[in-house]
């Protein structure tokens, strides 16, 4: 299939999906009283067909030009996206609860208004959750293998921050800040730094300049850094300082190497470079190795080729619960800290968001983590 096709099909079923969630909410906020006359109903209709168009019309004014018009719609569409699908699932338990309306018939009206307010509610609780800035978490891992010369070593783990027409400078202001108040050894990037469009990012190439450490910024391609183009998003990282490693490894200190992978899924669904495990750590030989992944996943093999440290992202830990829930069906890694044998895998919530602007029980997160040897682990109180 071709990458056009591909797209038109990702586009057909995206608009398919986005139509049916506007027809279920509009059908079940009909049956409302507040909806029970004509004017009231005639409103609602308006506002779910402005509703629908809001977010596509602002990506076409924004393609056209027309940047700050476009801007603006494309946030307030992607706010209702967010809203719109807390709408669906909480009228949805209604209809799983009630047979679709079938049964408890008089707390139907009343379960399905109480359901609309409740989706309200955590919408803008989500919005707010979005708009704050990422909070710090504070590790040790235990890297097998590290030298004492590296025992302490500090990384600022950033992921999926998605800059873009939503995102932007604002964003990367409070990443910035948040890393220039840690002051780690090197900072980590486990892609989709960039969104959809590397063109509205390169415009922050100043700012993105300013995100430095000691030892070096390092970056991987995510799968959105293949949707905006291979390689345009990897001169956009290039040109703002990164050491982009594509299935390759740094030495950052004695014994002590960074390596990194592609994504592979993005890599196979754009026709770009696959991971590409034994070449990326074909040079360390028994150094201690910190891995730089997108997606959390093939866990057990990177353990067994001897990383100690691998660093993900790409799930958001769901962004807006509930849909954590299927997100962890697809990655049970979902985000925080685990053990794979002698590895520690560290997942990164984000410190952005992908589409809706909105953060609900998954809040954006930088990691810091401190490299500790196991020996030093172990004599830790």
């Amino acid at each position: 299939m071709s990458a056009t096709l591909r797209f038109v099909v990702f586009l057909t079923i995206v608009l398919g999906v986005w139509l049916v969630q506007h027809l279920y909410v509009g059908w079940r906020l009909w049956s409302l009283p507040v909806f029970a006359n004509g004017t009231a109903r005639r409103g609602l209709l308006s506002f779910l067909v402005v509703a629908f168009v809001t977010y596509p019309l602002g990506r076409v004014l924004f393609g056209v030009g027309w940047h700050g018009v476009g801007r603006t719609l494309e946030y307030l569409g992607a706010v209702w996206m967010g809203t719109l699908l807390l709408l669906c699932v909480s009228l949805f338990v209604v209809d799983v609860v009630t047979l679709g309306g079938f049964a408890l018939r008089q707390w139907v009206v009343g379960a399905r208004t109480g359901a609309v307010a409740v989706a309200l509610l955590a919408a803008a609780v989500a919005w707010i959750g979005g708009l704050k800035p990422p909070r710090i978490v504070e590790l040790e891992a235990a890297v097998p293998g590290l030298p004492a010369v590296a025992d302490g070593t500090t990384i600022a783990h950033i992921s999926d921050v998605h800059l873009g027409t939503i995102l932007g400078r604002r964003r990367l202001a409070m990443i910035v800040n948040r890393v220039e108040t840690l002051q780690p050894d090197l900072v980590a990037i486990t892609g989709d730094l960039v969104d959809g469009d590397a063109g509205v990012v390169e415009e922050m190439l100043p700012q993105l300049r300013t995100l430095t450490a000691p030892r070096g910024v390092y970056s991987v391609l995510g799968n959105h850094e293949y949707y905006a183009g291979r390689g345009r998003s990897r001169r956009l990282l290039t040109d703002a300082g990164f050491t982009v490693l594509d299935n390759a490894a740094v030495e950052v200190a004695p014994g002590l190497f960074v390596a990194g992978v592609p994504d592979a899924r993005g890599g196979a669904q754009t026709g770009g470079s696959e991971a590409d495990l034994d070449q990326a750590l074909a040079e360390v030989g028994g150094s201690a190795v910190v891995l730089l992944q997108h997606s959390p996943e093939n866990e057990r093999r990177i353990a067994d080729a001897g990383v100690g440290l691998m660093l993900d992202g790409h799930t958001h830990g769901g962004q807006i619960w509930p849909f954590s829930i299927p997100v962890k069906w697809v990655y049970p890694h979902i985000a925080g800290t685990y053990r794979v044998g002698e590895m520690t895998q560290v997942v990164s919530r984000g410190a952005g968001q992908w589409g809706p602007p909105m953060r609900l029980f998954a809040p954006a997160e930088i990691i810091h983590i401190t490299l500790r040897s196991p020996e030093t682990m172990r004599r830790s109180p």
